[in-house]
C-alpha cells in the first residue's frame, strides 16, 4: 500500500464538539468558516445559499460546534437522492475528525428521511478531497453534470 493509499491519522476530536442544526444568528460565523475553507465562490451568495438551503425541510445546513462552529455541511434530498455541499471545516481545526463527522451527520440526516443514496460534486482539479470521500466510501460513477443558470 502506497503513501497515499493508507488512511491518514486523524487526531481525536474534542468532546465538547456538537453537530446541530444552523441557527440565525450563525450566518456570519459560517460564512467565515466558508471562505476560509476557500469552499465559496464570487458568483454564489452565501447568506441567499443558507436562506435557501434553511426555507424548506427537505434540505438544511448543519454546523460542527466546539467553543465556536468550526464545520459545516448543506444536506438536502431532491425526493430521489441525497446531496451535499459546502462540507468546510475551518483550516485551523483540519485533521482533527470534523470533516468525517460532519459527512455522518449529513448521511445521517437523509437517512432518517428514507434517503439511501447521497452524491455530491467536486471540482476536477481538487484531487485531495476527491480522496477524502474516496476514504469515506464514495466512488466516481463517471457521470457528466450539467447545468444552466435560469433565474
Amino acid at each position: 500500500m502506497s503513501a497515499e493509499e493508507r488512511p491518514r491519522s486523524v487526531a481525536r476530536r474534542p468532546a465538547s464538539f456538537a453537530v446541530r442544526e444552523m441557527e440565525d444568528g450563525d450566518v456570519d460565523e459560517v460564512v467565515a468558516v466558508w471562505n476560509a475553507a476557500g469552499v465559496s465562490r464570487p458568483w454564489n451568495d452565501p447568506a441567499r445559499d443558507l436562506a435557501f438551503a434553511r426555507l424548506h425541510p427537505h434540505s438544511t445546513v448543519l454546523v460542527g460546534v466546539t467553543e465556536r462552529i468550526v464545520a459545516t455541511v448543506m444536506v438536502g434530498e431532491d425526493g430521489h437522492r441525497g446531496w451535499v455541499y459546502y462540507l468546510a471545516v475551518d483550516p485551523e481545526r483540519r485533521r482533527e475528525g470534523f470533516g468525517r463527522a460532519m459527512m455522518a451527520a449529513a448521511e445521517g440526516w437523509l437517512s432518517q428521511r428514507g434517503v439511501w443514496k447521497l452524491q455530491l460534486l467536486i471540482r476536477e482539479e481538487n484531487v485531495a478531497v476527491q480522496r477524502f470521500y474516496e476514504a469515506l466510501g464514495y466512488r466516481d460513477v463517471r457521470t457528466v453534470c450539467m447545468q444552466k443558470v435560469i433565474g
